[in-house]
C-alpha cells in the first residue's frame, strides 16, 4: 500500500511535466469570452463579498460551472491580471492530481477484477499514466477554458473512488454509508463543474455490470441495488425519451449550425470511429484541434462510411455486453467510453467533434486496452522485457505529448500545426492569418506580417470551397495593403450567397464591420451588400442584428440602412429593453428624430420570438 503511494505520487508529477512545453502558451476561442473579456472574473481582491459577487454573477459558459469560475477568479487574482500561463499551470496541476486519483481507481478495480496484487498495481499505475500523457489530452489541459471539463472528471474519479469503497465495504458486510455519501457530494462537486457530470450513475452502472456484479454480503442489499439500478435506468431512458429529445430534437437546421438533430445523430457513429482512431494511433497529426472540416452525414450513405461506423458501435457496445463477466475489465472500459459520449454524442445541438470530450472517456478506452494486453496470451514476454516495452510505449506517449503540447506555445504555432493536420479546417487558416497579422504590429499597411498572414488566408480560401471567414479576411487584408480587386468582392460575395451558413460563416460578414470600425478603407456598398445577403439568408439573432444596425449606424454612417436591423431584433426580444431608450437618443442627436420614432413603434409593437442561437460545446 505505502509503495503504491509512493509510485502513485512520483508518476502523477511525471505527468504533468510533458504539458509544461506549451507554456506560457495564449488564450484562445472560448477563452477570450468566459476570461480575458468576462469582468466578472476579474478578482482583484481576495475577501468574501468578492468571492461571493464571482459566485453569484450569471457566466458565459452557464449558471451551473460555479467551481471552475471560482478558481478562474483565484487565478486572475493570484496572477494580477489574466496571465495565460497562470491558467494553464492550474489546469496541469488538476491534471497531475487526477491522475494521481485515476492511479487508485484502477488499483481498486483490478482488485475487483481478481487480478493479483502486485501486477495489478504496476498496471494501474502504467494505465493512469498512459492515460495522463496521451497526446488527445493537450487539448483539455492546455486550452484554459477547459477547466470546466479536467475538474469535472477529477471529481467524477474521487466520486468513482469513494462508490468502490463503499461498495467494498457492503460486500465485506459492513454499511459503506460514508463512502456513498461521500461519493453523492462528490458528484455534486462535479455537477459544479461540467452538466455532462451527470453521467456517474452510467459509471456506477457499468461497475455493477461487471467488476462488482451487484455484489453484497446482505441478500436483501443485492436485491434492492439490482431493483434501484432497474428503476433508474428505466426513470433515466423515460427522461430521456419523453423530456430531453422533444427539448432538443430539430428535423431542420439547428439555430447557428449546418445540421439537424438526425445528421447529427448519423454523424457520430463516425466521430467515435475518429476518437478510438485516435486513442489508438496517437500521432499529433492525427490531432488538428480543430473539426470544422468534418461533413455531417445526410444520410446512412453520405458518406459511405456512415452506416459501418453506426454498425460497429453497435458491434463494439454488444461485445461489452456479451463479455460482462469473461471479461469484466474489456467491458467497463468499453462502458466507459461510450457513456462518457452519452451527452456529447446525442440530440443536443453541440459542434460534432472536439477532443476534450475524451478526457474521462479515455479512462474507458485505456482500461480496455491494458485489459487486451493483460490477456493477450501472446503477448506475454518474461517480466523484464514486458516492463520495458511498457516503458517504451510510455515513452512514445509522453514524446508526442511533448510536441503536441510545443505547438500550444503561442498561437501562431498552434495554427501552423491545426492547419498541417486539418488542410480543410477553415477555423486553423483563419487563426493562422489573424495570428500572423497580431505578430506583425497595428492593423495598418505597414504592418510587417501583413504578406504572411495574405498568404496565409488566399491558402484558406483555396483550401475549402465552402469556408467564408478566410475570404471575408482576405478581402480586409487586401484593402489594407491596396491592392483589392473587384474579384476578389465578387468571388466572396459569390460564396456568401450560396454557402450553407454554419456557424462560422454567419460571421463572415462581420469581420467587414469589424475592421470598418478599426479604420480599413472598405467599400461601403460592398460591405451593405454583403450585410443584406446575409440577413437574407438566415434568420439571424437579436444580437446579430444589433450589431450589424450599430456598425452600420456607427462606422458607416447609414441610419436609414441600419433602423431597419434595429426593428426586426426589436420584433424578436420582450418589449422595454433599456437599449432601446439609449438608440433613439443616439438617433435624435444625429438629428434623425423620425427614425427615432420608427424604433420607438418598433419597440411596443407585438413580438415575433425565435429560438437562442447554438453556442459552442459548454466547450
Amino acid at each position: 500500500m505505502r509503495s503504491f503511494a509512493v509510485f502513485s505520487v512520483l508518476i502523477a508529477l511525471l505527468a504533468g511535466l510533458p504539458f509544461t512545453a506549451g507554456l506560457p502558451g495564449e488564450f484562445v476561442f472560448d477563452d477570450i469570452p468566459n476570461i480575458v473579456n468576462n469582468t466578472s472574473i476579474h478578482l482583484t481582491e481576495l475577501n468574501m463579498a468578492a468571492v461571493t459577487e464571482v459566485l453569484a454573477t450569471p457566466q458565459v459558459s452557464g449558471s451551473l460551472r460555479s467551481l471552475p469560475t471560482l478558481t478562474f477568479a483565484l487565478d486572475y487574482w493570484r496572477a494580477g491580471g489574466a496571465d495565460p500561463a497562470a491558467f494553464k499551470t492550474t489546469n496541469i496541476v488538476i491534471h497531475v492530481l487526477s491522475v494521481l486519483v485515476l492511479a487508485w481507481f484502477f488499483r481498486r478495480v483490478f482488485q475487483l477484477a481478481g487480478v493479483r496484487s502486485v501486477p495489478g498495481g504496476w498496471w494501474a499505475l502504467g494505465l493512469a499514466f498512459a492515460w495522463a500523457v496521451h497526446p488527445l489530452q493537450v487539448s483539455a489541459v492546455l486550452y484554459a477554458v477547459q477547466r470546466l471539463q479536467t475538474m469535472g472528471t477529477l471529481f467524477l474519479l474521487l466520486a468513482l473512488v469513494a462508490y468502490l469503497q463503499a461498495r467494498h465495504a457492503q460486500i465485506e458486510g459492513r454499511s459503506g454509508r460514508t463512502g456513498l455519501l461521500c461519493a453523492v457530494l462528490l458528484w455534486a462537486l462535479a455537477m459544479g463543474c461540467k452538466e455532462d457530470s451527470i453521467l456517474l450513475p452510467a459509471y456506477t452502472l457499468a461497475l455493477e455490470l461487471t467488476v462488482l456484479r451487484f455484489a453484497a454480503m446482505d441478500s436483501r442489499l443485492q436485491a434492492v441495488l439490482r431493483r434501484g439500478y432497474l428503476i433508474a435506468a428505466l426513470t433515466g431512458t423515460a427522461v430521456f425519451l419523453l423530456w430531453v429529445i422533444p427539448a432538443h430534437w430539430h428535423w431542420d437546421a439547428y439555430p447557428g449550425r449546418d445540421f439537424s438533430t438526425l445528421e447529427r445523430l448519423l454523424t457520430q457513429g463516425r466521430v467515435l470511429w475518429l476518437y478510438l482512431w485516435q486513442i489508438l494511433f496517437p500521432l499529433p497529426s492525427h490531432m488538428p484541434f480543430h473539426y470544422d472540416w468534418l461533413e455531417p452525414s445526410r444520410g446512412l450513405f453520405q458518406p459511405w462510411s456512415t452506416l459501418p461506423a453506426l454498425v460497429g458501435v453497435a458491434a463494439l457496445l454488444v461485445l461489452a455486453w456479451s463479455q460482462s463477466h469473461v471479461r469484466p475489465l474489456l467491458a467497463l472500459g468499453l462502458f466507459l467510453f461510450f457513456a462518457a459520449h452519452f451527452v456529447a454524442s446525442n440530440v443536443i445541438g453541440l459542434e460534432l467533434a472536439y477532443e476534450h470530450r475524451n478526457h474521462f472517456a479515455l479512462v474507458g478506452a485505456m482500461l480496455a486496452v491494458g485489459s487486451v494486453a493483460m490477456q493477450c496470451p501472446y503477448a506475454r514476454p518474461r517480466p523484464a522485457l514486458q516492463a520495458l516495452l511498457g516503458l517504451l510505449v510510455l515513452a512514445a506517449l509522453a514524446a508526442a505529448t511533448v510536441q503536441r503540447a510545443h505547438a500550444w506555445r503561442s498561437n501562431e504555432t498552434l495554427a501552423q500545426a491545426s492547419t498541417a493536420a486539418a488542410p480543410r479546417s477553415p477555423r486553423a487558416w483563419i487563426e493562422l492569418c489573424n495570428a500572423q497579422l497580431l505578430a506583425g504590429g497595428p492593423i495598418s499597411r505597414d504592418n510587417t506580417r501583413l504578406d504572411e498572414a495574405i498568404t496565409a488566408c488566399t491558402a484558406g480560401a483555396d483550401s475549402n470551397p465552402e469556408t467564408l471567414n478566410c475570404l471575408a479576411l482576405l478581402v480586409v487584408l487586401k484593402t489594407l495593403r491596396g491592392d483589392i480587386e473587384a474579384r476578389d468582392w465578387d468571388r466572396f460575395q459569390q460564396r456568401l450567397a450560396t454557402v450553407r451558413m454554419s456557424w462560422d460563416n454567419i460571421r463572415a460578414p462581420l469581420i467587414l464591420t469589424h475592421y470598418a470600425g478599426q479604420g480599413v478603407g472598405l467599400d461601403k456598398a460592398r460591405v451593405l451588400t454583403a450585410l443584406a445577403t446575409l440577413d437574407r439568408r438566415v434568420t439571424l439573432q437579436p444580437h446579430t442584428l444589433v450589431s450589424i444596425g450599430e456598425a452600420i449606424l456607427r462606422v458607416l454612417q447609414e441610419p436609414d440602412l441600419a433602423v431597419p436591423y434595429f426593428v426586426k431584433a426589436l420584433q424578436r426580444v420582450p418589449p422595454g429593453d433599456p437599449y432601446v431608450r439609449q438608440l433613439m437618443a443616439e438617433l435624435t442627436a444625429k438629428g434623425r428624430p423620425d427614425l427615432a420614432g420608427v424604433i420607438e413603434s418598433a419597440d411596443a409593437a407585438p413580438r415575433d420570438l425565435v429560438p437562442a442561437p447554438a453556442t459552442g460545446d459548454g466547450r
